[in-house]
């Protein structure tokens, strides 16, 4: 009777008929993929298994029946939500608040990172990096309540500014037209310092020889950052762009919810908090998970398209 071979068999294999299979390699650095077990598992509980649910975007789903025993409607749902009247404005607003956020809240990153990248006194630059990461660890419900007491028309200090310089205070709440402006400022303050994190990781790895080259050809500091920094940095910045373009209509719901009222809704009701009101609030779960289904299926369609295009352009990709 034919056994198969142990591990240790396979190594001396490998190593005798200089023919390594892929099973060779994972035996060899096994210790690696313990490490990465608990990984691999968190991913498959959470992120895989949930999709046996995604099956209720084509079912009307009922809790007693469970998911199997609820009846089939097939594509009901997606039907119901492309003909609904808020189909259109739903889309129009959740592309435009995401595109604009991530036009604005992208450059900034990279550029306080190559700033902080050029200041040579360690302590001032350990300050300003103190300074712009704090913000990314407020709460969103304290975020927001910050914008309520700073923009707040009567008495808040932006107005009573606006007003001791003789302007007419504005209504940066309850005018829809200041909300997506808000909603991006905001977001830009809180989370460029930790996103330039990972740029000032990339920044440290370029070669100082070549700043010593370029400073003997006689290249000012800012030749130096264009034409050395950026370029060292371009790959980075390519994938993180490219992830960013994956989740284009996924945003998240509690900022645009808390930040939400009467007056800016035309503008401030996007996909996700449209499905959090109907499906949560309202109970219909198949219908929101449709909606949810057609959300990820855009974002997977976006991101192979911009990974098509930056590995055509650039050769830097995902995959």
């Amino acid at each position: 009777m034919k056994q198969n071979p142990s591990s240790v068999q396979i190594l001396q294999i490998g190593k005798k008929t200089g023919r390594k299979s892929p099973l060779f390699y994972m035996l060899r650095s096994w210790q690696l993929y313990v490490l990465l077990a608990p990984t691999i598992l968190y991913l498959f509980i959470f992120n895989y298994v949930p999709m046996y649910g995604i099956q209720i975007a084509f079912r009307d789903f009922v809790a007693n029946k469970g998911i199997t025993g609820s009846p089939w409607v097939g594509m009901k749902h997606f039907q119901y939500f492309f003909s609904s009247p808020q189909f259109s404005s739903l889309l129009v607003n959740t592309v435009k608040l995401s595109l604009f956020s991530l036009l604005w809240n992208f450059p900034f990153p990279i550029l306080l990172a190559l700033m902080l990248n050029e200041v040579s006194h360690i302590g001032y630059k350990k300050f300003v990096q103190n300074v712009t990461y704090m913000p990314y660890f407020i709460s969103t419900v304290v975020l927001v309540s910050m914008l309520n007491l700073f923009l707040a028309q009567q008495d808040g200090m932006i107005n009573q500014v606006i007003g001791a310089l003789g302007g007419t205070k504005i209504d940066f709440l309850g005018k829809a037209a200041y909300f997506r402006t808000v909603y991006i400022a905001s977001g830009i303050w809180q989370g460029t310092g930790w996103s330039s994190i990972i740029y000032l990781a990339a920044l440290s790895g370029v070669d100082t020889q070549l700043h010593e080259a370029a400073q003997i050809d006689g290249a000012s500091r800012i030749q130096r950052v264009w034409h050395i920094n950026v370029p060292c940095i371009l790959p980075t910045a390519t994938i993180l762009f490219i992830m960013s373009c994956g989740q284009i209509m996924n945003v998240g719901y509690e900022k645009v919810y808390l930040m939400q009222n009467s007056l800016n809704m035309e503008v401030s009701e996007v996909i996700s908090t449209y499905v959090y009101k109907t499906g949560l609030l309202n109970v219909k779960y198949s219908y929101t998970t449709a909606i949810g289904l057609f959300n990820n299926v855009i974002n997977v369609v976006v991101l192979l398209l911009v990974n098509g295009i930056s590995q055509k352009l650039s050769e830097t990709s995902l995959f």
